[in-house]
């Protein structure tokens, strides 16, 4: 397993770089910005994945941890394969992809060529409690989770905004879907606290919509 590779830029195409390390021109296939970050003849390093198969050894270059892990993740989707998980990455950042999995926002995916609402709904499917957003956890205390606030709160308004609500009606939505909740606000799980604020919202929709046709009756 080659973790990483570091040396000077030898070469940079489309779809791949080589890095000499030590003499030899190690092959490493990457997304178009991470290519786009390396410069022939400057010393670079890459975060790498190796894909072993019967009559060939890959190698797959990211700028991080976070993106090797996240691409790590999208090849154990059926039908995901190296190119097409690069694809992913190459559309969406590593928290992008994060945060559309835990809202089981599909259409995110439908936005990467080769990927249509089938596969899009499969990804979201698979990897639900697999990939979540960086920052989701627990605590042990009210006081600790009140304080952790400001962690979670802007990811989820981040998550909310990206799906098109606003920073107010987002702000405002979390606080009402988990005003009757404490435990979930101590938890800080980012995750849950999406899917919670946006499971309200459709009740909130729905209830709007049978007041109104009682309205229209009356």
């Amino acid at each position: 397993m080659i973790s990483f590779v570091r040396g000077p830029v030898a070469q940079i195409g489309l779809s791949s770089a080589v890095i000499d390390v030590h003499g030899i021109g190690m092959l490493v296939h990457a997304a178009p910005k991470t290519l786009g970050g390396l410069h022939t003849g400057q010393e670079a390093t890459l975060v790498t994945s190796m894909i072993v198969r019967e009559d060939s050894m890959t190698l797959y270059g990211f700028a991080n941890g976070s993106e090797r892990e996240v691409f790590d993740v999208l090849l154990s989707v059926s039908g995901i394969g190296p190119r097409l998980a690069l694809a992913v990455l190459a559309v969406h950042e590593p928290e992008t992809i994060r945060v559309a999995v835990a809202a089981a926002d599909g259409k995110a995916f439908t936005k990467v060529p080769g990927i249509g609402p089938k596969v899009a709904g499969r990804i979201v499917l698979e990897l639900t409690g697999k990939l979540l957003p960086e920052g989701t956890g627990g605590s042990a205390s009210a006081a600790a989770g009140v304080a952790g606030s400001a962690a979670w709160k802007p990811q989820v308004i981040a998550a909310m905004t990206g799906l098109g609500w606003s920073e107010k009606d987002a702000a405002m939505s979390i606080d009402k879907a988990t005003a009757d909740d404490p435990a979930l606000l101590e938890s800080g799980n980012v995750a849950a606290i999406l899917r919670a604020t946006l499971r309200w919202l459709g009740q909130d929709v729905a209830r709007a919509s049978s007041a109104g046709r009682a309205g229209a009756r009356g």
